[in-house]
């Protein structure tokens, strides 16, 4: 059911478009909306020795995000009165996701300095996706100018592919991963 009437998104459908509230950031609110896959992927790599459960994490949130600014990003758009509007960062959560897929972390406790190695791998796809979602290489700026959610989502989905690959590239020409 759908519960969106007139000029107003609900409260629920807010909460997942902004991820929960971070897109309200006066400032960065794409870097802000950015946070939350990352924070959480350090967090479990450094309490968690199964890394798949990390991946099952990203994969769940980029599906669920992607469906929510699928669904609820045209009508974002009707109510705010622009494009791709900032305010909505269900698209970073999304892609932000993608680029922390396969990561190889450290497990806890097995080696020195393994605290640090999972804050700058978590840093490293931060700061890359940052860089391509910024950036909008081709063919995410062109894809960008798609109808509704989809226009909202898919550079982004693009920006964490691109990170994902310069990360996966960097671990096995660095890191012998």
């Amino acid at each position: 059911m759908n519960q969106q009437q007139g000029d107003r998104i609900d409260r629920f459908h807010w909460m997942i478009l902004s991820a929960g509230g971070l897109g309200a950031m006066p400032i960065a609110s794409g870097t802000w909306g950015s946070l939350p896959p990352v924070v959480l992927a350090f967090v479990l790599s450094i309490m968690l020795e199964q890394a798949w459960i990390i991946d099952a994490c990203m994969i769940l949130l980029c599906i669920g995000f992607s469906i929510g600014c699928i669904r609820f990003g045209h009508h974002a758009e009707r109510v705010l009165g622009r494009k791709d509007p900032g305010e909505v960062v269900a698209d970073e959560v999304a892609g932000q996701s993608i680029a922390l897929l396969w990561i190889p972390w450290t497990i806890p406790g097995s080696e020195d300095g393994w605290f640090l190695q999972n804050a700058v791998l978590a840093a490293s796809a931060f700061l890359l996706f940052r860089f391509f979602d910024i950036l909008k290489p081709p063919p995410a700026r062109g894809l960008q100018k798609m109808q509704g959610g989809w226009g909202i989502l898919v550079d982004d989905l693009i920006a964490g592919a691109m990170a994902w690959l310069v990360l996966q590239v960097a671990f096995r020409l660095f890191l012998g991963w």
